[in-house]
């Protein structure tokens, strides 16, 4: 193949953040516009947050983008109107996820439907869509780009209260892997990474609570993850000089969880 597309840039790039009203996709968003990049926003019901978020964002360029990832004329559009706003996205960080407890042995067969398939709306098939309308363009405009999931430790440790999400994390980890070895001729670089608890608002209750100490205790460093060290990861994965991580499952959760 002879292609030769266009170097990514270290910097000035333009990058989407999706799920970016807090938490994880907040911090991303942060480290992201902190070295430089005009960034996109992602928010699909939380406009207060990611309005804070937007605003607490260092340099210019950055924008505030609205869509439910569950709805696939949503994403197509959402990508269409970060790639005019940014002039192109270069980098796209699929984020967001929805997280719905629903133990077998508690739950009805109805809720049982509901939660798989609420779960998989956004975490799996939103993600999917979203990469393939940026990848699209990309490949396209001849230029090199990268894609970042995030996953989650659940995926192979497993989520007995949140079955669904552990699935999808996982099928997002495999979905990246099949990404990265597709998109590579196009000097698309693709990887994951799998986070253990990390100490976002979303779970603070959980911490402060009784089994607080018991969450900190899992890994040896006797805390949870700040959301800024997964970004960190994140950005690494993100930038020109890990292109050779393509295709890569990064665990990021302070030895809470060792694969072999």
């Amino acid at each position: 193949m002879d292609r030769k597309p266009r170097q990514l840039a270290g910097t000035g790039r333009g990058v989407l953040v999706t799920g970016a009203s807090r938490g994880i996709g907040r911090a991303v968003a942060a480290a992201f516009a902190r070295q430089g990049d005009r960034v996109a926003v992602h928010c699909s019901t939380r406009q207060a947050d990611a309005e804070r978020t937007l605003a607490a964002l260092e340099g210019s360029g950055h924008t505030l983008l609205e869509g439910d990832l569950a709805d696939p004329a949503q994403v197509e559009a959402l990508a269409a109107e970060a790639a005019a706003v940014l002039g192109g996205v270069d980098v796209l960080v699929n984020n967001a996820a929805v997280m719905v407890r629903h133990p077998l042995p508690e739950t009805s067969y109805a809720d049982w439907q509901d939660a798989w398939q609420r779960t998989a709306a956004v975490n799996l098939f939103g993600a999917v869509n979203l990469s393939h309308c940026i990848a699209r363009r990309l490949i396209d405009e001849g230029r090199e780009g990268r894609i970042v999931n995030v996953g989650s430790r659940g995926a192979f440790r497993g989520e007995p209260d949140h079955p669904a999400y552990g699935a999808t994390k996982a099928a997002l980890h495999a979905f990246g892997q099949s990404l990265a070895v597709s998109l590579a001729p196009h000097g698309i670089a693709v990887a994951s990474v799998a986070p253990g608890f990390v100490a976002t608002e979303r779970v603070a209750g959980r911490l402060e609570g009784p089994e607080g100490e018991g969450i900190r205790s899992q890994s040896p460093f006797g805390r949870v993850a700040e959301p800024e060290e997964i970004a960190s990861a994140v950005l690494y994965l993100a930038s020109p000089g890990a292109i050779w991580s393509s295709g890569t499952v990064l665990d990021v959760n302070g030895a809470s969880y060792l694969r072999t």
